[in-house]
């Protein structure tokens, strides 16, 4: 067995997931081929001594079908030799694929590769793949699949908590993002992109700098219409303990929709010498988990809490969580179950300030969890993603003092 080491990570900024997005006007595969040459052009990578490049999208459709990872490697320009292959695991796809990856260098089949993801949701949007999970009646009404905004109304009136407190979690990571990109917390990470009238993007543009408790009061439930047509009759039906969904969410307590990549060099100790890269973080494990498919959102959390467990650690050995905030009450569930404070749970701020960009957002959880303990000088931290359906993967790393 050998050790695995994340030797460098780039990602875009995150764009708007729209058409007035800055990143809309760049082809999802193009992200990924320009984040490679990023790559190289930083470090001096050899592309030839690259094994594999696996790359996550949740909608492997139209623009990202195809197996997108290979033609953006080929489009890089890394040569015929190098290989590329694509994984979905829903929103948990760019996570999966780290450790996935990670986990065959650890098993000797693989000693230097690339991994990450991305989602041009403003070019190919979510559901564009039509998969019976989404489209199919009959698949839906078995499988209970609600939307996942209805699902985290859903964890939010179990967990009792008050639409007070998701406003207020989503205050915090405004306020932590804003004041992250000031400190310039991701200049080490990000590949600036030039926009389509030539101006520079470096920056993510979904964060919202003046957002308070009484602007975000303001806002209607963003998920009572469609709790109306259905979607809440679906969720009682699995949990009839809970009576009636009580609608809290927001677009203000909910991850944006976001156009974005990022990718991870992992490698060995000896590919690290050879390459003249220095080890970042150890990749110490990774974890699967799947829950309920209606409740859907805490599969994450059960994934931290299975990958802490199995390195024999405790919740408070880890100096930095980096998770994916799919909608506030899960975050809010996660403080309370696991301990971990506004310093410590997505220190820098998190998906619903700077946006969710699907397939791309569990590799710049892991990446930026790598960042943030360099940034800390934390020991552990874990990163983690869950995904539409009841699934979540988690990666839990160790910082390698320079």
């Amino acid at each position: 067995m050998s050790d695995v080491y994340v030797l460098e990570y780039v990602r875009t900024p995150r764009g708007k997931g729209s058409a007035r997005g800055s990143l809309h006007h760049r082809s999802p595969v193009d992200l990924v081929a320009a984040l490679q040459q990023a790559i190289v052009e930083r470090t001096g990578l050899d592309p030839a001594a690259v094994e594999d490049v696996v790359v996550g999208s949740a909608s492997q459709v139209d623009e990202q079908g195809a197996n997108l990872a290979r033609t953006a490697t080929l489009l890089a320009g890394w040569g015929d030799g190098v290989p590329g292959g694509t994984i979905n695991r829903f929103c948990a796809s760019g996570i999966d694929a780290v450790a996935q990856t990670a986990a065959r260098i650890r098993s000797g089949d693989l000693t230097l590769a690339v991994a990450g993801g991305v989602e041009s949701v403003s070019r190919v949007p979510m559901f564009s793949d039509r998969g019976p999970l989404w489209s199919d009646p009959e698949t839906v009404k078995r499988v209970g699949s609600i939307h996942m905004g209805v699902a985290a109304d859903l964890n939010a009136t179990i967990d009792g908590w008050r639409r007070e407190e998701l406003d207020a979690y989503a205050v915090e990571t405004h306020t932590k993002a804003a004041a992250a990109w000031d400190r310039g917390d991701y200049a080490r990470s990000v590949v600036p992109v030039p926009r389509a009238d030539g101006t520079v993007f470096d920056r993510d543009e979904l964060i919202r700098p003046g957002t308070t408790a009484a602007t975000l009061a303001a806002l209607p439930p963003a998920f009572e219409e469609l709790g109306a047509a259905g979607q809440d009759d679906l969720a009682v039906a699995a949990h009839p303990e809970v009576g009636a969904i009580s609608h809290l969410h927001t677009v203000g307590s909910s991850p944006a929709l976001a156009d974005g990549a990022a990718l991870l060099v992992l490698g060995t100790e000896e590919q690290a010498h050879h390459q003249g890269l220095r080890p970042r973080a150890r990749v110490i494990a990774s974890a699967t988990a799947a829950v309920d498919p209606v409740i859907m959102l805490t599969a994450g959390q059960t994934a931290v809490e299975k990958v802490i467990a199995k390195a024999g650690l405790t919740p408070s050995d880890i100096d930095v969580f980096e998770f994916a905030e799919a909608f506030s009450a899960l975050c809010l569930r996660l403080r309370r179950d696991l301990g971990p404070g506004p310093d410590r749970l997505n220190p820098a701020g998190g998906t619903i300030a700077m946006g969710h960009a699907f397939g791309a957002t569990g590799a710049i959880m892991v990446g930026g969890c790598a960042d943030a303990l360099d940034r800390l000088g934390g020991r552990y931290g874990v990163a983690a993603v869950s995904g539409a359906a009841g699934l979540g993967v988690a990666v839990l790393i160790e910082r390698v003092p320079a």
